[in-house]
């Protein structure tokens, strides 16, 4: 029915409820019985509860309950008379079942009746339960199922859905159960919703939703987050100090007492000094230190036992677990470092550095290889000059007393040293350091064999050039540092670069061997430097060098020289002029100014020159008449330094006297050159020629081999198969003796008798020689004597005969030329008649392999 909202608010406000329970069992009650005698429970209020003997709380009778309640217990020993109390808070589970409200009004009001949709408080239902199942939630019932059938039904997580079968409904009775133990720490709640259909599937109400609770049970023991747990804390450090924290985790539900976890400590190792030296926070795991007394030295680490322990730490119905705390005790400067002795010892010979002399050992409690562990050493008495250092050796932590600089036998012959050790941290407060943190060193100096010196060095004497040979400059002397040593010492010349020196071995007086030149190449800026030795008889012996430096004067020892000594000038005297100017090897005043001069002769040099003092320096020369004649001339000019006693010289300028161009510039490009060319040049030019021969010589060597190697390969053919043992063809005789045009080159060279016919490659005549070097044959004489003849060509004869490369034919051998007038017969007189027939040809076989096949043609049978 249509009613106003303020209507139904005032309505269900007036209303009350009223729950009525009939407890059969409600809770046990225990006390730790800490005396095992005979106990007796009582209840605050024995009208609605009682306890028996077990300690079991039952109602006493129907209760009418609105909401939680409380019940307060009592326990008494009946032997010592000791009485407990508790307190028990009942909480009320409602479970309601589908109820409807009626709501009559007066008549008058002509207001309908009007049916509220289902509403069902969330159902709680304990964690893990032992059945038996299936165990009933609620009924669920529809007023439409007096008049026909329905059927009910339940969808959602843990009915219809993953994970299903958890809720099971009775179709027909509506009756909502669990299936299986439900674990809160799985799934703490579940939604579902109730459907009501009839027969033929209509929905006959509203779906309900129906929310259920899983109630947590204390089923699961606090865990550590970590088995082992690290910490660490100061030595020495005050109660209270936090060390660290530690923590669990308990699965159940932490709003009710199954997941309120409580810490404490279970044992302590080693319980020194004291068994409780830390105690922790029971609620939020801090460990703290509640005693004094941690050395680190004594006990370097502790070990707790740590428990938690869920339902508040309740030992009778909480559950437990451990864990192991390790806290370790770390250093702090506590200890300072003492001396193992009160003196320490060493020795150390003079001169010596970078020597350890002794070492310093210490002892330390503090934790090794830490800042409060590391020594540091100081000397604070002892060494005035600061002659020792003393390090730290950073494996053993030992002082090394080490000499930093060199010392003196002489000078001191021992040292006792203070010396004081700290750590590289200060000491704690209230850690004073102890007489024993510093100690003496005792240092005993070695005497050694010391090179003696020579003072001043270098040492610098000033003395004018040209002093003669044999001339006493200085006394050069070393001394002995050795005091307590007898010993002498001996003088010897080390480095003289001109020679010019000589030192007396026992005094060490300086004389001179040779005039001292201030222009001297060994001479730098007018200093010569001579290093000498100075050597005593100690064991070893020992030396030492001194430099003597000699500042020469300057004398006026050089006459001057004109500059430069080439110049060009043009064949008229303007517009040109050349600049002239003088070296001299002294110095000022022995030097410039300078006067110019032209000599006297030859008497053309002052008839054609004139000479011009420009400076104290410099002079002008130029042409004195209108013209001269290209060409070098070398003209003398008399030079004159501005010494005490002045000197002259006459140096010869070579000029160059050249045709000019407007500009003064001449026009032939040869420069001025000495009568030969200078040294470098000259060499430049023999390299290149020699080089020139050297590439020449290569080259002729590598065509002789060529040609060796094209002879060994002819020698490789057959005699026999060798196309030049054939019958060649010499061309017709000509005109007699006296024909001038027969043509010698057929007698000379065969092989460039058709050189001006292109041949075909490869092809070659019958009769033309191979390719290989002439032989060699005898000189003859430019006019041999008719007499040598039959000599010369017997030479020639048995000279191609020996010859591998020689041609089988006589007529390529060049003997002669034959001409007018000659002495010898005309070869024209030779029988040339191919018959042959009276004439002997045996004769031929004598004469070599090479006529050996003539002589098998022409003098053989008849066949």
């Amino acid at each position: 029915y249509p009613l106003s909202e303020e209507f139904l608010d005032a309505y269900y406000s007036s209303l009350s409820y009223s729950v009525y329970f009939s407890f059969f069992f409600c809770l046990a009650v225990d006390f730790a019985n800490c005396g095992r005698g005979q106990l007796k429970f009582e209840s605050g209020s024995t009208s609605d509860f009682r306890i028996d003997a077990s300690g079991v709380v039952y109602a006493a009778r129907d209760l009418e309950l609105t909401g939680p309640a409380s019940l307060t217990v009592q326990v008494n020993d009946i032997a010592t008379k000791r009485q407990w109390t508790t307190q028990v808070k009942v909480q009320v589970v409602f479970l309601w079942s589908t109820h409807k409200v009626n709501v009559k009004l007066n008549a008058d009001s002509q207001l309908k009746r009007m049916k509220r949709d289902w509403v069902i408080p969330p159902i709680n239902v304990a964690e893990n339960s032992r059945g038996p199942f299936p165990q009933e939630l609620v009924r669920i019932r529809s007023d439409h199922d007096k008049n026909r059938s329905l059927r009910y039904s339940v969808t959602g997580p843990g009915a219809d859905q993953p994970p299903t079968g958890i809720f099971i409904i009775d179709p027909i009775s509506g009756e909502l159960s669990v299936n299986k133990p439900l674990d809160r720490e799985h799934i703490p709640n579940f939604h579902l919703r109730a459907h009501a259909v009839d027969l033929n599937g209509n929905q006959v109400e509203n779906p309900i939703d129906i929310i259920i609770n899983v109630i947590d049970m204390n089923d699961n023991r606090p865990e550590f987050t970590h088995q082992i747990w690290n910490g660490s804390v100061p030595e020495g450090s005050k109660p209270g100090t936090f060390v660290m924290t530690v923590t669990s985790v308990d699965k159940d539900d932490p709003k009710t007492f199954n997941g309120m976890l409580r810490y404490k400590i279970l044992s302590q190792n080693p319980e020194s000094p004291s068994s409780n030296m830390f105690t922790i926070n029971n609620k939020t795991g801090g460990i703290i230190t509640v005693a004094a007394g941690l050395d680190r030295e004594k006990v370097s680490q502790y070990t707790l036992i740590i428990q938690a322990t869920d339902m508040e730490g309740n030992p009778m119905y909480g559950l437990s677990n451990t864990a192991t705390a390790v806290i370790k005790v770390t250093d702090i400067n506590d200890n300072p470092p003492e001396f193992t002795a009160e003196t320490f010892f060493g020795s150390v010979p003079e001169n010596r550095v970078n020597v350890i002399v002794a070492n310093l050992t210490v002892t330390d409690k503090d934790q090794p290889n830490t800042l409060a562990w590391n020594a540091v050493y100081k000397i604070t008495g002892g060494d005035p000059t600061g002659s020792f250092s003393v390090p730290t050796d950073p494996t053993t932590n030992e002082g090394l007393v080490t000499v930093v600089k060199p010392i003196d036998y002489e000078t001191s012959r021992t040292y006792v040293l203070t010396v004081e050790a700290r750590n590289e941290v200060p000491l704690a407060r209230g850690i004073h350091s102890p007489r024993q943190s510093t100690a003496t060193v005792s240092i005993q100096v070695i005497d050694v064999n010391e090179s003696p010196y020579f003072q001043p060095d270098p040492k610098l004497i000033k003395l004018e050039e040209g002093m003669l040979p044999e001339s006493t400059l200085t006394t050069f002397t070393a001394q002995d540092p050795d005091r307590f040593m007898q010993q002498s010492i001996r003088y010897s010349k080390l480095a003289d670069p001109a020679n010019w020196l000589r030192i007396d071995p026992n005094t060490g007086r300086i004389t001179t061997v040779a005039v001292l030149d201030r222009e001297s190449p060994f001479v730098k800026n007018s200093l010569y430097n001579a290093t000498f030795m100075a050597s005593d008889n100690g064991e070893p012996p020992a030396t030492g060098t001194g430099t003597l430096q000699i500042y020469l004067l300057d004398i006026n020892d050089n006459a001057p020289k004109v500059f430069p000594q080439e110049a060009e000038i043009c064949e008229k005297p303007e517009p040109n002029a050349v600049n002239i100017t003088a070296v001299d090897g002294d110095l000022n005043p022995n030097a410039g100014p300078f006067a110019f001069e032209l000599a006297h002769r030859p008497t053309d040099v002052r008839r054609n020159w004139t000479i011009t003092r420009i400076s104290g320096d410099y002079a002008q020369l130029r042409l004195k008449i209108g013209y001269l004649e290209s060409g070098i001339y070398d003209l003398p000019i008399i030079i004159t330094d501005s010494g005490n006693l002045p000197m002259s010289n006459t140096s010869y300028l070579r000029i160059k006297v050249c045709q000019c161009d407007p500009h003064g510039d001449c026009t032939d490009q040869q420069h001025i050159m000495a009568a030969g060319l200078g040294t470098g040049a000259i060499i430049s030019i023999l390299l290149c020629i020699i080089i020139l021969l050297i590439l020449v010589l290569m080259f002729v060597v590598w065509m002789k081999r060529r040609d060796k190697e094209r002879q060994a390969k002819q020698l490789l053919i057959d005699p026999e198969d060798d196309v030049r043992d054939n019958i060649l063809k010499y061309d017709e005789e000509g005109g007699g003796e006296e024909d001038q045009d027969y043509d010698l080159s057929q007698l000379q060279q065969p092989d460039t008798l058709e050189h001006d016919t292109i041949k075909p490659v490869g092809i070659r005549r019958m009769d033309e020689r191979p390719l290989h070097p002439e032989p060699q044959y005898p000189m003859r004489s430019a006019a041999p004597h008719p007499g040598d003849i039959g000599d010369f060509i017997n030479e020639g004869l048995k000279a191609a005969d020996n010859d591998p490369t020689a041609p089988p034919y006589d007529s390529l051998l060049v003997f002669d030329y034959e001409g007018s007038g000659s002495t010898a017969g005309s070869l024209s007189s030779l029988n040339s008649s191919s018959s042959g027939g009276d004439q002997d040809y045996d004769y031929l076989n004598d004469w070599g392999p090479r006529f050996r096949k003539l002589a098998d043609m022409y003098g053989g049978s008849d066949d």
